[in-house]
């Protein structure tokens, strides 16, 4: 048999293929999966943000955190492989720490709408981490998980990390939560495998917009909104001391 043909496109230092910058990259970079949150927290927090990114939709802006230094904010859009994508180019711009700063639904009845959910763990139930090799479970960087924790007010947490938004599937939350996931969400596990395979400190911290155990429950756009600025208050908060 002849040689299969790679579907790896090799990356160009310097020369993404997705993003294109039009202004520096922070090493710091706060990851929400929404371009308008990333607005939303650029506008209410960075200090003279400077648009970073427009391409295909993925809204990212850099300027100065309340610390003094300097902070990317990107959108990563929805799903594992836009994230891992975007993930991959940020750290070959020169990314050094990242943060998710998403959205999730909680998968047990003492997590409601609008509590904070840091990450030590996310449960690959992903086509994209698992293809990167995850197996099973993937680790966020343990002294940013702390950093996290300790801003949030609350001890770091299992979480599930799947394909799905509207899973048809009936039994699944129920094997996430035997597994000791207190929420769900679809970007989180392949962040961190991109960042663990690429040497990176990465983190996740999660805002609870939907209430998944017993009757849907969701959280409105304005709240949501306010929601979105909250994670990354905490987030740069916990970059300052961590």
């Amino acid at each position: 048999m002849g040689r299969g043909v790679s579907h790896i496109v090799p990356r160009i230092p310097g020369e993404p293929i997705h993003l294109r910058p039009a202004t520096e990259l922070a090493e710091r970079v706060l990851l929400p999966g929404d371009p308008g949150r990333a607005l939303a927290v650029a506008r209410e927090l960075l200090d003279s943000p400077l648009m970073f990114n427009t391409r295909r939709g993925l809204w990212g802006y850099t300027g100065r955190a309340p610390d003094g230094e300097q902070v990317t904010i990107q959108s990563t859009g929805m799903g594992g492989p836009s994230a891992a994508i975007v993930v991959e180019e940020l750290i070959e711009l020169g990314a050094r720490t990242v943060i998710r700063i998403g959205t999730c639904g909680s998968l047990v009845p003492e997590l409601r709408l609008g509590e904070l959910v840091p990450a030590g763990e996310a449960l690959a139930e992903d086509g994209a981490s698992r293809a990167l090799g995850a197996d099973g479970r993937v680790r966020a960087d343990e002294r940013l998980t702390a950093a996290l924790a300790r801003e949030a007010a609350r001890a770091p947490a299992t979480i599930a990390s799947a394909d799905l938004f509207y899973d048809p599937r009936d039994d699944v939350q129920d094997e996430w939560r035997l597994a000791g996931a207190v929420a769900v969400e679809m970007e989180a596990a392949a962040v961190l495998r991109v960042a663990e395979l690429r040497g990176v400190a990465a983190g996740c911290l999660l805002g609870v917009t939907d209430e998944l155990a017993g009757d849907r429950v969701r959280m409105d756009d304005e709240e949501l909104e306010a929601l979105g600025v909250r994670l990354g208050e905490v987030a740069l908060a916990a970059l300052r001391t961590r």
